[in-house]
């Protein structure tokens, strides 16, 4: 039924419309019972249901309802699968209206900046164009069903370090391109019901009081029409907060901010209609789903079973000389490892699940058919502790050496990554590298299984014949594992971070987590893949890499133009080949490479994305779309996104270092940077505009002879000093001002050019 929001919030007092802008308790919304307002739950997520009946906490201390924990952003985003993305939005949608959860807290969407940020298991990518990918697909599934998403942590909390105060010292190009930009795509397609602010202060502000992030981007620029809340206690002042922008403060405040409100109102500190316009937002959400809900779908085995098909095609295959797969029978298999048997599958901290099984590798390969190898099982760590076991480390070698091949299970223990802390380091337990080591002097056939929530440095890399990265992949993760492992299904995903060889190569390294006060982006744009590519730095692995059991060739690509204007949409194809002799997924990843010359930007950018399924020998043509912002740039002078015109190349990789195929397409733009002419304004600057070319290129010979002097008569040294080349960089690099030294003009002649190349500018 339609209600009439406005007409509820007129028939409400101060008092009550100021309590609608904090919770009733820790995941509660109040109500207002007289006026027919229902009491509403929120609650954590975004890989499963957290839902606390009693004991409510924030970290993930007390227990929750048993539930299904899907495997985390870490590793969902290694499918580079929308459709996927969105059947887990779904499942989660009709969890909450099974639960009469009205909103799930997330997906979170924060950029891996530095693989140390304690949090990175719930976050997507180092990517921004794949993180808000991924996000606006969970969006959607989720929203499906009536239930709103909460977009988190909204933004730049890439740190767990002073996390509610610290303050991020970022540039704006930086943050609309990389930070804001992972964001931008979910709220404008997805257009989730909830935003959350995140804890931290950005350049001087916290991000609960930035009238321009909560409000002039967020709803003026992008759109966005439900409410903002913060993140838990991230309220630093209530009344300055609620007029930026932020309408719901998570969780209680026990009436005290409540009362913060009216006081403010009565003594005229906070217009009333700014309340109202709150209080409205929030009501619009509660509405949309009291008034929509329906019956939902909790069935545990059949979410169980998603989970598993969300981990196989998320899994990436790092490395595999022939190892893999598996034999199915007739051979001994040692499994090495406590995770074989206790697998590491999330996080800690508010996304902490509590599901209701837990399949490791060794169960799940005991009890699957199709599997007759005997399988021995030696513990070969204790994850409680990082030392050498002497006695499970010598039981762990003869398993393996007496084996036909071992598969060891190791990763990052709970209490090395979780919400609240950083990790000070990115190595593994020294006890598992030790114990892998130790396995490959005996055991030809070792396969090596990593649980971990963000990258880790991998010393035996160059042994090891084979790397599984499963990452944090959820309850069903021994399934998929074994499915992969002996050849039940095949390896489809691909790394959405780079991963490098040590933590020193990141480009965050010197500027990570900061002082504790402040922290500054010095690397600006150039996050993950864009500064290794660019800086052409070797890495463990890239990008977008990931194997298969089979193999793939791309062909014939074309675009649908060789020139474009920057309304225009490009449309790209290409056909991909199934070379082998099993079926399997490829994920064709579009990169674009400026080659403009007009800034300086990474070498290339990923810009779109597509997931074919072949069987062996099949062949299909797959097509994918750019359009303007897939060339632009933020041009902090515009305010806006530029693309410049000139020379694109179009990339078709299998990974950002694996480039398949190239075009190029020429684009033009009407669009005309913003100029500012005075008497330092570079003659290049006037040569890149045709406007003040048609007025500067005339003198230009001039000036260029004057620097480099008569060359008839001079002499052969003088000639070489400063040659032709030389004079024209010269020329370019000078400011108008050298027209005084090297053409003899006087101020009045100066000043005179100068309002002539104004004049030239403003002219149609």
């Amino acid at each position: 039924m339609e209600r009439d929001i406005r007409s509820i919030v007129k028939q409400m007092t101060l008092e009550e419309k100021a309590g609608m802008c904090s919770g009733s308790d820790f995941w509660h919304l109040k109500g207002v019972k007289r006026l027919g307002i229902p009491e509403v739950m929120v609650s954590d997520g975004p890989h499963g249901l957290r839902k606390q009946n009693d004991k409510a906490d924030h970290l993930g201390v007390n227990e929750s309802i048993k539930a299904v924990c899907f495997p985390t952003a870490c590793a969902t985003a290694c499918s580079f699968d929308r459709d996927l993305l969105q059947e887990l939005g779904e499942a989660l949608g009709d969890e909450c209206q099974a639960e009469d959860v009205s909103v799930i807290l997330g997906p979170a969407v924060n950029i891996k900046r530095s693989p140390l940020c304690g949090r990175n298991f719930e976050y997507f990518s180092e990517d921004p164009y794949l993180a808000s990918q991924m996000a606006a697909a969970h969006v959607k599934g989720v929203q499906s069903k009536n239930i709103g998403t909460s977009l988190k942590h909204f933004a730049a909390n890439n740190q767990e370090f002073r996390r509610l105060s610290v303050d991020e010292r970022i540039d704006e190009r930086t943050l609309r391109e990389i930070y804001l930009a992972a964001f931008e795509t979910a709220v404008r397609e997805g257009k989730p019901d909830t935003v959350m602010c995140s804890y931290n202060q950005i350049n001087g502000e916290f991000a609960s009081e930035s009238h321009w992030l909560l409000t002039e981007v967020l709803r003026d620029d992008w759109g966005f029409e439900g409410y903002v809340m913060s993140d838990w206690g991230a309220v630093n002042r209530r009344v300055p907060g609620l007029a930026a922008g932020l309408d719901l403060e998570m969780p209680a405040s026990g009436g005290a901010t409540d009362a913060e409100i009216v006081s403010a109102v009565k003594d005229g500190t906070l217009d009333e209609s700014v309340l109202d316009t709150a209080v409205e937002r929030i009501l619009r959400i509660i509405f949309k789903y009291t008034d929509g809900r329906r019956a939902g779908d909790f069935d545990l085995e059949k979410h169980n079973r998603l989970a598993e098909r969300i981990a196989e095609e998320s899994m990436v295959l790092l490395k595999n000389d022939g190892v893999l797969p598996l034999p199915r029978e007739g051979r001994q298999i040692a499994f090495i490892g406590s995770f074989a048997e206790k697998p590491r599958f999330q996080g800690g901290g508010s996304s902490h699940i509590n599901p209701f099984r837990i399949t490791g590798a060794l169960e799940a390969a005991e009890n699957m058919p199709q599997i007759t190898c005997d399988i021995r099982y030696a513990q070969g760590y204790d994850v409680k502790e990082d030392r050498t076991d002497a006695a499970l480390l010598a039981q762990a070698v003869q398993t393996a050496a007496a084996a036909d091949a071992a598969v060891i299970f190791a990763g990052l223990p709970d209490s090395f990554e979780s919400e609240g802390y950083d990790r000070s380091h990115m190595r593994m337990p020294d006890c598992q590298n030790e114990l892998i080591r130790e396995i490959l002097k005996v055991q030809p056939n070792t396969v090596v299984v990593l649980h971990n929530g963000s990258p880790v440095e991998m010393p035996w890399a160059d042994d090891a014949p084979a790397i599984l990265e499963s990452y944090l992949c959820g309850q069903a993760v021994g399934e998929a594992q074994v499915r992969l492992l002996f050849g039940l299904a095949n390896p489809c995903g691909k790394l959405a971070e780079t991963i490098p060889f040590k933590l020193q190569d990141n480009p965050s390294y010197l500027n990570f987590p900061g002082d504790g006060h402040t922290v500054g982006y010095q690397e600006g744009v150039f996050v993950g893949y864009r500064y290794y590519d660019t800086k052409e730095m070797a890495v463990r692995y890239p990008f977008g890499h990931g194997l298969s059991y089979t193999t793939f060739s791309y062909s014939d690509l074309t675009l649908s133009a060789d020139q474009i204007k920057d309304t225009d949409t490009l449309r790209v194809s290409l056909k991909v080949k199934n070379n082998g002799n099993m079926a399997g997924k490829e994920i064709v990843q579009l990169y674009v490479a400026d080659h403009t010359g007009c800034i300086f930007r990474p070498a290339k950018e990923l810009k779109n994305f597509v997931k074919v399924f072949l069987e062996p020998g099949e062949e299909k043509t797959v097509s994918m779309e750019l359009d303007k912002r897939s060339f632009a740039w933020y041009n902090t002078d515009l305010h806006d996104w530029y693309a410049a015109p000139g020379e694109y190349e179009i990339l078709a990789c299998a990974s950002s270092r694996d480039i398949r195929l190239r075009a190029a397409v020429r684009l033009t733009t009407r669009t005309r940077l913003p100029l500012a002419i005075h008497r330092n304004t570079t003659v290049a600057e006037l040569l890149a505009n045709p406007k003040t070319a048609a007025v500067i290129s005339s003198m230009t010979d001039a000036l260029a002879a004057n620097i480099s002097g008569d060359a008839e008569n001079s002499s052969e040294a003088a000639a070489e000093a400063i040659t032709k080349e030389m004079s024209l960089k010269m020329l370019e690099n000078s400011p108008l001002r050298s027209f005084k030294s090297f053409v003899g003009m006087d101020e009045k002649e100066l000043a005179e050019l100068i309002a002539r190349l104004k004049d030239a500018l403003e002219t149609e």
